[in-house]
This record gives C-alpha cells, structure tokens and sequence, in this order.
C-alpha cells in the first residue's frame, strides 16, 4: 500500500510558476538595498500568489494573470502603474497571453486608460474573433467586456519621469548617438509563465514599453510568437529586452520550436536564443521558461534580470543579478 501510494506521488502531474520583471543594466552599484529589498518583495509576492493558485487547482491562465496584475500594480516594474514616458510624456501600455493547451492568444497594444491590461488582452483572447487589438478599439472592446478603466496619470511614477526628463534632454542633444549612450531606454516588462495541474501550459507579458517611443510605437510583449508564446507540445516563454530583436529573431516561438522539433530541452533551447543568436547581432534582454515537465529557465544575456519562480518541488528562487 505506501509503496502503492508513493508510486501515485510519483506520477502526480507536477505544478511549476516562474515570473520576470524586466532584464537591463541592474547592478549592486545602481541599485540601492532599500530599493533592491523592495523589488524582491514584491517578486515573491508575485510569484507566491501565482503559485498559490496553481496549488488551490487554478488553471495556469489564471496564475499568469493573477501574478501580471500584481506586477502591473507595482510602480517598481515597466508595466501598469510605474510604465515610462513615451515621447509626448504619455503612457502606451501592451500585454499578451496565450494558452498552450489550444493554442489561442490575445493581446493589446497601445492602450492608454486599462488599468491592467493582462486582463483585457485574457478578455481579447476568450471573447473576442481577435488575437490583437490596438489603442482606442482595444478600448472601446474593454468598455463592452466591463474592464476597469483608468486616468493615464494613474500610471505616473516620480523615478519614470525623472528618467523621461533625462532621457528627453540627452536625445535632444545628441540625436544620433543617444541610444548608445542610454542603454536602459529599451527595457522593462513584467511576464510570468505556468504549469498547472491538469498538464496546461500558459504564458503573459505585460509593458510599459521603451522610453521616448514614438508614433505609436510596438514592441515584442504583446506580438505572439516574439515577446509571448505557449504551447503544451514543448514550453511557455515570456520574453523581456530590446524588443525590436525579439520581433525580428521570432525569439518565443523559435525556443519552443527547438524544443517541440529538435527534442531540445528547454534550457539548452533557451540559452541558444538568448546567448548564440541575440547576442551576437546585438539583441540584449531574456527569458523566462517552462517546459510541460516543470522545468523552469531563466537565461538572459544583460547585467541583471528580475525574476522569480517556484519549482515543481515548491522550492522558491527569487534573483536579480
């Protein structure tokens, strides 16, 4: 009998949760104890309440949403409240999700009054004929799914627009050579990737997008396949960095796919992307991903990235540099 039982332990459908809050220049010296106790504070929160729901019998879209809004209501992190300036001072804000288990996706991009828009890109992706909509008709949709609206300065924070007053000073000096001389105005998104009970796989994103954007400028969080992808056959991947790499390289359905054709693992998957094929064309940021065994990675090929996950063995691992 306890053999018998420890046999069913065995074979229980492993849970898994892992999150990020964004990859970029993050060292000790520019990140004060204070603020550094603050981030992984609310890594953990995040992470935990995730994972909690995965254990309570949740399914794995509603951990990544769960998680994502905590992150989007922290002014720590490039996403929801805390999102930086565009341009003309405003906040464009871009989320994703996707569902391994059919293959069904939603995103928005572009928004300026969702107060989180995890839950309307999930509200795209179960209500509507969609994958994508953008600005004012990924509002006018949110209006009919009853999704909470907000103010745009809602989204202000003191250190985004110090950063934007600094930011907008130096490319007006220097036209051509402030994208190299700012290396933090292309990072910040917060994403989390899950495996529940019932062997599904999801994965989110959710920004605030690159510093001084303009013209309605997009990146990779809320395009399927680049900054967000999943799929119960191979992994879920929630991507963070200079999106304009992850659009081009494909970065999130490209590790998937080494997993589901070339048998890959997922780790060795990612780890390519990130450091053999980004990296060397100048593509900077990371990933976080889980494959459908449990297995979390967490490469990224910048100073730092926040992060944060629990393991199939409920071992929790909270990690900045």
């Amino acid at each position: 009998m306890a053999a018998d039982m420890a046999s069913a332990e065995g074979n229980k459908q492993p849970i898994a949760f892992a999150i990020h809050g964004g990859a970029g220049t993050i060292t000790k010296a520019n990140l004060s104890e204070q603020k550094e106790a603050q981030i992984r504070a609310k890594l953990t929160e995040a992470v935990k309440a995730g994972y909690g729901q995965l254990k309570e019998g949740y399914s794995s879209l509603q951990a990544v949403q769960s998680a994502i809004t905590i992150l989007e209501n922290s002014p720590l992190f490039n996403a929801g409240i805390g999102a930086v300036y565009t341009y003309n001072g405003e906040h464009e804000l871009d989320a994703s999700i996707m569902d391994g288990k059919t293959l069904n996706a939603g995103a928005v991009a572009g928004v300026k009054r969702i107060k989180n828009p995890i839950q309307l890109a999930f509200q795209v992706m179960e209500h509507s004929n969609h994958v994508m909509l953008t600005g004012t008709g990924a509002e006018e949709f949110a209006e009919s799914r009853g999704i909470m609206f907000a103010d745009n300065h809602m989204f202000d924070s003191q250190i985004r627009y110090e950063a934007w007053e600094k930011a907008k000073a130096k490319s007006e000096a220097d036209k051509q050579a402030f994208y190299f001389k700012w290396p933090d105005y292309k990072f910040g998104t917060v994403g989390a990737v899950a495996l529940d009970k019932n062997g599904n796989l999801a994965a989110g994103t959710s920004t605030g997008g690159m510093t001084l954007k303009r013209y309605g400028r997009v990146g990779d969080s809320p395009i399927i396949g680049a900054g967000t992808y999943a799929d119960n056959a191979s992994c879920a991947v929630s991507a963070t960095g200079h999106g304009e790499f992850f659009i081009r390289y494909n970065v999130a359905a490209d590790i998937c796919a080494r997993v589901k054709y070339k048998g890959e693992s997922a780790e060795k998957a990612a780890n390519d992307v990130i450091h053999k094929v980004l990296k060397p064309v100048g593509g900077s940021g990371g990933v976080i991903v889980l494959d459908n065994k449990g297995n979390i990675s967490t490469p990224y090929n910048t100073e730092g990235m926040y992060r944060a996950s629990i393991d199939q063995n409920g071992e929790i691992m909270v990690g900045i540099y």
